[in-house]
């Protein structure tokens, strides 16, 4: 997926037992960050909090972000949408997390790593592509903060100032 395409409708499971539809995400918000995650990738865990500091900090701007679990369980149960419920819970996360468990969506996104970001505009727009910030490791030591300049931009209504960043994280875990 390119920069100012549009992404790739879906409607997914999500693990408080509702389903989540990117239609209905961005009829009701000005952004939307689509984010392919997993529960045992050391890289998701080191961005997990601040995951949750950007869906808290711009939830009141009209933003969702939405958690996608790829992951191929038999290779790795710890990714299994029954683990990812359990997570969901024991994290606090405040954000969506969704189980794609045919992989259809990730493939639709060619998304290949976790995490790895794409955020839309209320158009459904890809706006930017990449990872959340420049150090999973430690969050004091951040000097670009990717997706929340990106959110920023986006949400005052210009182009975010860095559309593409190359996504760091485990390979999406294919079955």
């Amino acid at each position: 997926m390119n920069i100012g395409e549009k992404a790739p409708t879906f409607t997914l499971p999500n693990v408080d037992g509702t389903t989540v539809s990117l239609d209905a995400l961005l009829n009701e918000s000005k952004a939307v960050a689509v984010v392919f995650s997993c529960n045992h990738c050391p890289y998701v865990r080191g961005w997990e909090d601040r995951m949750v500091s950007i869906q808290a900090d711009y939830a009141d701007k009209g933003f969702k972000m939405v958690a996608v679990g790829p992951n191929n369980d038999r290779t790795h149960p710890e990714d299994s949408f029954e683990e990812m419920k359990k997570r969901h819970k024991a994290e606090g996360f405040n954000f969506y997390y969704v189980r794609d468990e045919s992989q259809d969506v990730a493939h639709a996104y060619a998304a290949v790593r976790t995490p790895e970001v794409f955020l839309l505009d209320s158009d459904g727009v890809l706006q930017y592509h990449g990872a959340i910030d420049d150090n999973y490791q430690e969050p004091d030591a951040v000097k670009h903060h990717y997706l929340r300049d990106a959110l920023d931009a986006l949400l005052a209504g210009k182009t975010p100032p860095v559309a593409k960043t190359p996504p760091v994280g485990c390979t999406i875990k294919w079955k």
